[in-house]
């Protein structure tokens, strides 16, 4: 069993509470955002923990460190969040982290093609991630735009309940062929959380941008719904042993 235990949970766990000691720090984070950045800091460790073990590996991809350095940010963007970002260092510290977080998740892709190490697991962690990173803005969003916001951020998760009721209709875990049109939607949104986080444009210019993120999202999933309805039978039986349909939908969209 030994060899199992791998520590790049520990590591993970360590780099959020290095990252909330700066951010408290520069700011001074309060009770509430470390709460919620350590909760979201446990929740990844034991999350990372279980999937390595689960695959009996060890150690951590190159892609999939670039991951974890994406995920540790997220918690501290979780922990300004929570605090509500109390002042114009933090919205800036904020939006700043965000940043980082959406410029690296085009890293992790080119260094798992370049290291030839892609994994189901590591795009996995990747989609996580990166969903996770969208509900927490999404919820920043929301306090100024209306919480009409969340639905961006909830998809995922939504997606998540549906396609436990692929059990009752089989043909929702079916596979559709990848679109790019789909990645570029989900790349959209976090670019547009991160906009209309920063405060740099118009109201009712951000509040349009946001809006049609929803709705690119919407059809997005949509699409993808209608075309595994119309997909013989034959083939949904066939794709019964692959992965709900729309976990690939967003995989697609945030990778």
């Amino acid at each position: 069993m030994r060899q199992l235990i791998s520590p790049s949970p520990v590591l993970g766990f360590v780099g959020v509470v290095g990252l909330l000691t700066a951010l408290h720090d520069a700011g001074g984070l309060g009770q509430r955002g470390w709460v919620a950045g350590l909760a979201s800091g446990a929740a990844l460790g034991v999350a990372l923990a279980y999937g390595l073990v689960r695959l009996g590996r060890r150690s951590l991809l190159p892609a999939d460190r670039v991951t974890l350095t994406r995920a540790v940010l997220a918690c501290g963007v979780t922990a300004l969040v929570a605090d509500s970002a109390r002042s114009v260092t933090d919205l800036d510290v904020l939006v700043t982290l965000c940043a980082v977080a959406l410029a690296l998740d085009a890293v992790d892709g080119w260094v798992a093609r370049r290291t030839g190490t892609a994994s189901p697991m590591g795009a996995r962690f990747d989609m996580e991630t990166d969903a996770f990173l969208i509900l927490v803005l999404s919820v920043q969003v929301a306090r100024d735009l209306g919480w009409w916001v969340l639905g961006i951020g909830a998809a995922r998760y939504v997606l998540l309940a549906v396609g436990a009721a692929g059990r009752r209709a089989p043909w929702l875990r079916g596979q559709v062929p990848a679109r790019r049109w789909r990645k570029v939607v989900a790349a959209y949104q976090g670019i547009a959380l991160t906009v209309a986080t920063a405060h740099v444009l118009d109201e009712r210019v951000v509040t349009t941008v946001v809006a049609a993120g929803l709705a690119l999202l919407l059809v997005s999933f949509g699409t993808e719904v209608v075309a595994l309805r119309r997909r013989p039978a034959v083939d949904v039986g066939a794709s019964l042993r692959e992965p709900a349909p729309l976990d690939a939908t967003v995989a697609e969209a945030v990778q």
